[in-house]
């Protein structure tokens, strides 16, 4: 009897979690008043039921909750479609732009019309991209074509190629410009340094009824959230041309040699990490990138091409892959060189002061590992002083034997060394006494690495050293550049830079 009566109240138990099971939420204090009055009547069991109950209460409590929680999603996902314009959920084309954005290796699959030339099979050093549209005022893609390869040696172009993204959607004008452009530099093209390219308008996103960021007008948004897109397509082009990419705008003028100079400059990073160097101050112009890095870059750009200018986004770009500041080298190697903008031909005279036209003279810096025993202020370590980063080594009031040492990763000719130190905001700054050495013989200590013979090239006057034709005074290679200091200072130091020119070319 008492087992019966036990079924037959687990039976009345399952019954209403089946009851709520099926929905019936609205009956549901009441059918639990009812399940209390009827454990009330027997009482001798309700101690063995209070466990299996509070299991069955909280079951149903549970998916109470969770369908409660299904109805709100689907009734905010159906408010969200609703408030989303039809134009974007209809575009044909901005799906096919967007698809597979999880897969930020591959390439954007555009179908590119070529307007001139076509890629070489042989990967080059160097590609140089520029995008261009029509201007209301003034065009200047043709004289920075011309700076680009007048510019260069013979040597130089044999490892550069240029590509020219026409991002205009009047083809009458870029049917027009491509003939000028083939008329005026036809060998170029034949020898596949030069390729003039086009990215149909059908592939492009929505430009119309973006969000207006920063309060720019409409016209404005839609200019700079097509250029995102008009970079991110010429960015996926480029991504197996070359080994490095370097962005130009239309209207800029080169630095001789610039190539030389530059290879210079990546050759002295070897060994340390980067995502963009930076040839000049201005805009979107004389940034380096590995060319690997440019397929998550175009589809960054196309992930966000609504959100701001260019020049913006890739500040964010280069942050999340992990290089916090700045990397730029003076002097610049380019210069902005038009007086109208491309957006309403507005003028533009903005000019970059550390620009100079002869580069060449960029120090080779060959890679090193650097070691000191004065007391580093802060991140100024040694690292700054031996690149052209427009930053400096800093350290605390040096004594007597303390020592800023230099070894290369492998040894070296060396022509020329050059030692600045102090700022001109920080001009007591500087070594007062102190000498210039090169050594040989590299042997380990464990402080690092020093070389075991040293000859002095000369002393420090008013915080410089200079020292010329090193390879007529030194017999050997040269595998370490020591600056010891020869008497105690209560200033400060800064190195500002240290400058070394080698009889290597900078890619041996």
């Amino acid at each position: 009897m008492y087992i019966d009566k036990t079924f037959s109240a687990i039976n009345d138990a399952y019954c209403i979690y089946l009851c709520i099971f099926a929905g019936a939420i609205s009956n549901y204090i009441s059918v639990m008043r009812l399940l209390w009055k009827y454990l009330d009547k027997m009482r001798c069991f309700r101690k063995r039921l209070t466990i299996p109950f509070l299991g069955i209460l909280i079951t149903c409590l549970l998916f109470v909750n969770l369908y409660m929680e299904d109805g709100y999603v689907l009734e905010e996902d159906k408010r969200q479609l609703r408030e989303t314009p039809t134009h974007q959920l209809n575009s044909e084309r901005y799906v096919h732009t967007f698809k597979d954005l999880s897969n930020f290796s591959g390439a954007i699959n555009v179908t590119y019309r070529y307007l001139a030339g076509s890629p070489l099979p042989r990967k080059r050093y160097l590609t140089i991209g520029l995008s261009s549209v029509k201007r209301k005022r003034g065009n200047y893609v043709l004289e920075t074509i011309k700076s680009i390869f007048d510019q260069s040696s013979y040597e130089e172009l044999k490892e550069i190629v240029v590509v020219v993204h026409l991002a205009e959607f009047d083809l009458v004008w870029c049917e027009s410009l491509v003939q000028d452009i083939t008329r005026k530099f036809a060998h170029h093209v034949i020898a596949g340094r030069l390729l003039v390219i086009h990215a149909p308008e059908d592939y492009y996103p929505v430009l119309d009824g973006l969000k207006r960021n920063y309060n720019d007008p409409e016209d404005r948004v839609r200019f700079r959230s097509k250029q995102n897109v008009d970079y991110a397509f010429l960015l996926n082009f480029c991504s197996n041309l070359s080994d490095y990419y370097m962005m130009l705008e239309d209207d800029v003028r080169c630095s001789k040699n610039f190539l030389t100079a530059m290879k210079k400059v990546v050759t002295s990073r070897e060994g340390s990490y980067w995502v963009t160097l930076e040839f000049s101050k201005l805009g979107y112009i004389g940034k380096l990138y590995h060319s690997n890095d440019l397929p998550r870059l175009a589809r960054f750009l196309l992930m966000f091409y609504q959100e701001m200018p260019c020049d913006w986004l890739l500040i964010h770009f280069r942050g999340l892959l992990a290089q916090k500041d700045v990397i730029r080298f003076k002097p610049s190697l380019f210069q902005h060189m038009g007086y109208y903008s491309s957006y309403k031909g507005a003028e533009n005279k903005l000019k970059d002061d550390d620009f100079e036209e002869d580069s060449f003279d960029i120090p080779d810096n060959p890679p090193a590992s650097l070691y000191t025993n004065i007391n580093v202020f802060e991140n100024y370590d040694t690292t700054k002083a031996y690149s052209s980063v427009d930053e400096y080594f800093w350290g605390k009031s040096p004594s007597t034997g303390d020592f800023f040492i230099i070894v290369f990763n492998k040894s070296t000719k060396i022509t020329k060394i050059k030692i600045t130190t102090g700022t001109d905001d920080r001009q007591n700054d500087i070594l007062h006494h102190g000498v210039l050495e090169v050594g040989e013989k590299v042997i380990g200590t464990k402080k690092g690495k020093k070389c075991s013979t040293y000859i002095t090239l000369g002393e420090f006057k008013n915080g410089q050293v200079e020292a010329q034709e090193i390879e007529h005074k030194i017999t050997f290679d040269i595998e370490c550049v020591r600056i010891v200091v020869t008497a105690s200072q209560k200033e400060w130091l800064i190195i500002r830079s240290i400058s070394l020119w080698t009889t290597q070319p900078p890619n041996q």
